[in-house]
């Protein structure tokens, strides 16, 4: 029998392999409902591939607004499309709780699978219900929502309609396929807030992008190979046509309807910053992943920021959670103060075939999922 920690410890026993699976789809823009709909069926797909975790791109629900940056006079001052196009937004995006959040607790309940989704968020009633907010939401197998947090700051275009952030999710929680924590597109470019992570123990971050090039990839596998963890990163897909009808698409693609404006580029990349799987372009995936979480403790060999690569006699962190009052409190997590001792795969080499994920290591599977 191999050597595990008493229950009374309250150490959790983690599996070696796990299934990681990251979603590269469209969603149906600006459609709640039916992006919603096509969400739950990628879980299910996901799922059946044994998937213990399924990660969303940014702002999935109801699709990121890439016409700040292929529409025209998105900044123009009280421009009557823009304030339309805004309050249908406003319209399609996700309470915190609402029947949406509560349909996500289901499917990760249904499946026994830990799940993290990108939304554009409002605030239904009070302070800041005008505000939209980047926000990325972790859903735990038991269906509680053990995380939520809001990008800190809008990048660039993006602040014409989302408000900051704050603090209270740059943590990790504990699931039982690992330590879980992420952040969202360009927060991978703040130093402090990716030491923020590391310092949360993280054994499996999700980065979540609207789509990811070359300089997005970068960033990722930079981000595995300096907190020595997993990364999973998910981006969308998106054409020309599925722009607003309210706006007047930027001269390159006034004319190409079928043109990719997001391509996905979703991944999964190593503690040593090496893909595992992936990344996948201009068509729809779920790519997939068995990972073997002994890596980390292998690869921390040469370096880890948080201990013995780390200097706390000559710098100092300390995060301040800026606390915004419109945010919705959020529940404790369930495993964090846990007693819980999970052992969904024993920890040795001779692991029965029979309990390991039945299919080949490392997918790109082309999703036929489609929502009309």
């Amino acid at each position: 029998m191999p050597n595990s920690s008493d229950a009374s410890s309250g150490t959790i026993l983690m599996p070696r392999m796990v299934t990681v699976a990251a979603v590269q789809a469209s969603p149906v823009f600006m459609n709640l409902e039916s992006s919603l709909a096509k969400a739950l069926n990628l879980v299910t797909e996901a799922a059946l591939k044994k998937a213990q975790l399924v990660v969303f791109p940014e702002m999935w629900l109801p699709g990121y607004p890439a016409w700040l940056e292929f529409c025209r006079d998105v900044g123009v001052w009280n421009h009557p499309p823009i304030k339309k196009l805004y309050a249908r937004l406003v319209e399609n995006s996700v309470i915190v709780p609402s029947p949406t959040t509560e349909a996500f607790s289901a499917v990760a309940v249904e499946h026994r699978l830990t799940m993290v989704v990108g939304i554009c968020e409002r605030v239904a009633e009070g302070a800041g219900r005008g505000t939209l907010y980047s926000s990325m939401l972790t859903f735990g197998p038991s269906g509680d929502l053990i995380n939520h947090h809001r990008k800190l700051l809008p990048t660039y275009s993006e602040r014409l309609i989302c408000g900051q952030g704050d603090g209270r999710g740059l943590r990790s929680v504990r699931t039982s396929v690992g330590r879980v924590g992420g952040l969202i597109s360009w927060e991978h470019w703040t130093p402090l807030a990716r030491q923020a992570m590391h310092q949360a123990g993280e054994d499996l971050h999700v980065a979540l992008w609207p789509a990811l090039g070359e300089m997005e990839q970068i960033a990722c596998r930079q981000y595995a190979f300096e907190g020595r963890s997993f990364v999973v990163t998910a981006g969308s897909i998106m054409r020309a046509r599925d722009l607003p009808v309210e706006l007047e698409p930027i001269a390159e693609i006034a004319n190409n309807p079928d043109k990719l404006i997001l391509d996905g580029g979703s991944a999964v990349i190593g503690p040593d910053g090496k893909y595992i799987a992936g990344p996948a372009f201009d068509y729809e995936a779920i790519v997939m992943a068995r990972i073997n979480l002994n890596r980390i403790r292998e690869e921390s060999l040469m370096m880890d920021v948080t201990g013995h690569y780390n200097r706390p006699d000559l710098f100092e962190l300390r995060l301040k959670h800026g606390d915004i009052g419109s945010v919705t409190a959020l529940p404790p997590n369930p495993l964090d103060e846990s007693r819980l001792l999970v052992s969904s795969l024993p920890m040795t080499e001779d692991v029965s075939k029979d309990l390991l994920p039945e299919f080949p290591d490392n997918l790109i599977t082309p999703s036929p999922s489609k929502v009309a």
